[in-house]
């Protein structure tokens, strides 16, 4: 991005490493349970509906939460923000159904706007990218790009 978007780069650096990092330590806990005892959050809805073990199922959604954290890492951090925001919209879909933990619900609905805005700024950058290669491309390094 342009030095004048400083700030915007700023926020997409902090909403990709949060949004990036946390799944991906969050995953490997599902293995440890050392943060805590993750199967206690898994809605009985759920655990009536696949036929896995808590632990089980918990451990796939280990592995789930470890890829998306490395595509909101990666070059496709748009992509890997949807997932991230679909999968904490899930998550918080699955804690509304255990009948309690109503506050954790919120807080991953408000962690999914934080992904859909890592989204829409991964989108300004790309086309930020793309405009600035089309100037260089047509000769013409004092394009601006504008919406």
């Amino acid at each position: 991005m342009k030095e004048s978007d400083s700030r915007l780069n700023l926020a997409w650096w902090a909403l990709r490493l949060g949004l990036g990092i946390m799944p991906i330590a969050a995953g490997i806990d599902k293995f440890f349970n050392k943060l805590t005892d993750w199967s206690m959050y898994l809605s009985p809805l759920v655990t009536r509906l696949v036929p896995l073990s808590a632990a089980t199922f918990m451990h796939i959604v280990g592995v789930v939460e470890i890829i998306a954290g490395i595509v909101v890492l990666s070059r496709w951090t748009r992509i890997g923000s949807y997932i991230v925001m679909a999968w904490l919209l899930a998550i918080a879909a699955n804690l509304l159904t255990t009948g309690m933990f109503y506050d954790l619900a919120v807080r991953d609905v408000e962690l999914a706007i934080a992904a859909f805005a890592l989204s829409q700024l991964a989108t300004a950058r790309e086309d930020q990218v793309l405009a600035t290669a089309s100037a260089a491309a047509h000769g013409n390094s004092q394009f601006v790009a504008t919406k």
